[in-house]
């Protein structure tokens, strides 16, 4: 399913079964994954993340996680 860079949808499921212990919520802006945390992730929870997501770009920043969307071939 796409959506618009600009939309915001709110909690998912994608991740809930196997989400680190601090998240607080996940909602997506486009098609990109946010896990917003309770406090500041560590190293480990951003391999857990990347774990659950194969082959896209995986970021921490802090409190925040962002899974982006895969890259479109042309």
């Amino acid at each position: 399913m796409s959506h618009t860079a600009g939309q915001i949808r709110a909690t998912a499921t994608v991740i809930d079964a196997e989400r680190p212990t601090r998240t607080r919520d996940v909602s997506y802006v486009g098609d990109a994954c946010v896990v917003h945390g309770i406090g500041d992730f560590d190293p480990a929870d951003l391999g857990a993340v990347r774990g659950r997501f194969p082959g896209r770009h995986v970021t921490l920043d802090g409190d925040v996680i962002t899974v982006r969307p895969p890259v479109r071939q042309q």
